[in-house]
């Protein structure tokens, strides 16, 4: 008996690995996270049980427990099962509660790397994240509770990629006026990345707030450093 912990990358089945690929073909139980396309699904078999329980921000949303559950219940019964995650399974994705639930149990754990958001999303909206001149740092972090983040350090680094940061951009912008950022300093939002309905919005630290009132920005990468321009 295996567990999979599969990174299903950025979107749909182009920039899944081939590894990945050849596993969800084979797999008896998916359990899966919101934002995973049809088309990766339907990889896997027709018998193959399939269990959405995607984390949304603002919507109903499964509990890591019962995640965790799931998880248990289903990796005594069936010999593949996928836990399947956005991008790569350790970015965000919330996996060593799960990988604990799992650690007393008689069953082989296998991790497969997928594409994050953080690197891709940035790419397509022609923003190199590592320049020479302007960017030889990068910090990838979450916007989910910038109350709790170190801004007088972030405020020092290049450049910044924020995941799940939209709701908060107003905060995450005072944060970083207030910890010594010029107010002209560039910064980037993309949502829906890589999908036709890609959105990208350029601006500075002072107007970005203005310039995307009453939008809803979810789901988005948020970069900020002189690499934006």
């Amino acid at each position: 008996m295996t567990v999979y912990f599969i990174g299903a990358g950025i979107g749909g089945v182009d920039y899944l690995t081939v590894k990945g690929y050849r596993i969800i073909s084979q797999a008896q139980v998916i359990i899966y996270d919101a934002l995973i396309e049809k088309e990766i699904l339907d990889i896997a078999s027709d018998e193959c049980v399939k269990i959405c329980v995607g984390k949304r921000g603002g919507k109903v949303s499964t509990s890591q427990t019962s995640i965790n559950d799931l998880l248990v219940k289903y990796a005594q019964e069936y010999h593949t099962v996928i836990r399947l995650k956005c991008g790569d399974p350790a970015i965000f994705g919330r996996i060593n509660p799960e990988l604990e639930a799992l650690s007393h149990l008689n069953t082989d754990i296998e991790l497969i790397p997928g594409i994050s958001s953080a690197l891709a999303v940035p790419l397509w909206a022609n923003i190199m994240l590592t320049e020479k001149d302007d960017s030889r740092c990068l910090t990838i972090l979450t916007g989910h509770d910038p109350n709790i983040l170190n801004w007088s350090i972030l405020s020092q680094v290049d450049t910044l990629v924020i995941l799940m940061g939209g709701k908060n951009l107003p905060v995450i912008t005072q944060k970083l006026q207030e910890y010594g950022r010029s107010i002209d300093y560039p910064i980037a939002i993309i949502k829906n990345g890589g999908n036709p309905q890609q959105q990208i919005w350029k601006g500075t630290l002072n107007n970005i707030v203005e310039k995307t009132a009453n939008i809803s920005l979810s789901p988005c990468i948020i970069v900020i450093g002189k690499v934006v321009n």
